[in-house]
């Protein structure tokens, strides 16, 4: 690799447009920090990231997907940054723990990347739809007995960040009895608390534990599939590969669930399509994806070489941010942001390119059925609180809902359920293969789309979701 060139002039401290993207204000308005920043540099606009490192973040749809798209020139591999290179990023610094390069897919490109993708795509691809969804019933239907009763609920720490979690473990090929264990501890790590360190230990313990166990005892399970896969994946690249999909299926698939309850109870003009039966859950799961993906920033690319951006010149080694949510509301493709995107699947919530996120189509059917489930058992759901005063999880990769305190009719539980008991995952059923292909999505086309709406008020209820990432990243 070339010595890294000095630090971009457009980046310095305080030099004109420049924006932290960890300021309270990008963390509290994003999207009206996304306009500014459109507004004074267009597609592509110099950001700085803590302890003020450079970064691009690419804020058209267009640009976003040239960059995905593009790995020749813009390279996964975060040994490339030149801040790295040139030895800036300590070790203490909040990004050090997720930026660095890891053996992981997320970081690999070129043939290493197409042998680990390959072997992931191919266990995600074995499960059965109509298997996931059965179980799914059953979980959520367990969930919903808890606090059925009650006439209450928070459905955010309720339902829908333990629902993909209970599913997931199953997928991977843990025993039922350690669902429960295992999704408590990944919503403590995520949520960055004390005992996170704790937490994270189990979690590794567990994938380690259950990686050993399938070597004697293979199933129908991820884990055993990874093992058997024709790439030859050592242990430690099951284990961790197990345990970027169990974080990468619970945080986005949970965020999606959060979205779309709350779309249905905040829009009687949704939830009367939805009951209409003009509109099903899946169209409007993509006005989520359009609307608010489960992550509105992702890094991070880095410049192959010189090149041009955007009207930017970007340098070799340069970090590029993926602007998600800027994309999906660029005005060049969507001109019209009250136009409704249901059933559009051409928006940037999955990534794009040869990264594009491979368990996309489990994450829809865990998000699909759980809210179908919800909204057959309580069909008179409603928020208990103002829609802009519901708190919010801010940082800047995410922006997304902390709580969603409802209240509907008392009801029983299922006949032979107990509310007093915790919900676990039902037995693991042998789940048949293989998946059918999922359809293209359609082209990146000009599309317009719905109103964008503003961002509420926001509370920090905890640690920032980038600053738990972190902490389960670390080794």
């Amino acid at each position: 690799m070339t010595t890294p060139p000095p630090e971009c002039p457009a980046h310095a401290s305080g030099a004109a447009g420049v924006r932290r993207l960890y300021d309270p204000e990008a963390e509290a308005d994003p999207m009206g920090v996304y306009d500014k920043l459109r507004a004074e540099h267009g597609a592509v606009a110099p950001v700085l990231l803590h302890d003020d490192l450079p970064a691009w973040l690419v804020l058209g749809y267009r640009e976003n997907l040239e960059v995905l798209r593009t790995p020749s020139r813009f390279s996964s591999d975060s040994r490339r940054w030149s801040v790295f290179q040139r030895g800036e990023l300590k070790p203490e610094h909040p990004l050090a723990p997720t930026i660095s390069w890891q053996p992981l897919v997320v970081f690999a490109d070129g043939e290493d990347q197409k042998r680990l993708r390959g072997a992931v795509s191919r266990g995600m691809g074995r499960f059965n739809r109509h298997g996931i969804r059965r179980h799914v019933t059953r979980v959520s239907n367990q969930l919903i007995d808890e606090f059925a009763a009650a006439g209450n609920a928070d459905l955010v720490p309720q339902f829908a960040e333990q629902l993909p979690l209970l599913v997931m473990t199953n997928l991977l090929g843990l025993p039922e009895e350690e669902g429960p264990r295992l999704a408590e501890a990944c919503r403590d790590l995520m949520k960055g608390t004390e005992t996170s360190g704790a937490s994270y230990v189990h979690i590794l313990e567990s994938l380690t534990r259950l990686v050993a166990e399938k070597h004697t005892d293979s199933g129908h399970d991820l884990a055993s599939w990874l093992i058997d896969d024709a790439a030859g994946f050592s242990d430690d690249e099951v284990i961790q590969h197990l345990r970027l999909v169990l974080v990468a299926a619970n945080e986005t698939t949970a965020n999606l669930i959060a979205g779309m309850v709350k779309l249905v109870l905040t829009d009687p003009r949704f939830r009367g399509n939805l009951s209409g039966g003009h509109m099903t859950l899946p169209d409007g799961l993509e006005q989520v994806l359009w609307d608010e993906p489960p992550l509105w920033v992702m890094p991070a690319r880095y410049a192959t070489g010189p090149m041009e951006l955007g009207g930017q010149r970007i340098e070799e080694g340069d970090m590029l941010l993926m602007g998600l949510a800027a994309g999906n509301t660029d005005p060049a493709i969507r001109p019209d942001l009250a136009t409704p995107m249901h059933g559009n699947r051409s928006h940037l919530a999955f990534g794009g390119g040869p990264h594009e996120c491979p368990g996309q189509d489990i994450g829809r059917a865990i998000a699909e059925t759980g809210i179908d489930v919800l909204l057959a058992r309580l069909p008179d759901l409603r928020l208990t609180a103002e829609p802009d005063d519901l708190a919010r999880i801010p940082a800047w990769t995410s922006h997304h809902l902390a709580e969603l305190p409802v209240e509907f009719t008392p009801r029983r539980p299922r006949e032979g359920e107990d509310t007093g008991v915790s919900a676990r995952p039902a037995p693991r059923e042998v789940i048949p293969q293989p998946l059918p292909q999922a359809e293209p999505q359609p082209s990146a086309a000009t599309v317009p789309q719905p109103a964008a709406t503003s961002m509420p008020p926001v509370r920090p209820p905890r640690r920032s979701l980038w600053s738990a990432l972190t902490s389960w990243l670390r080794r």
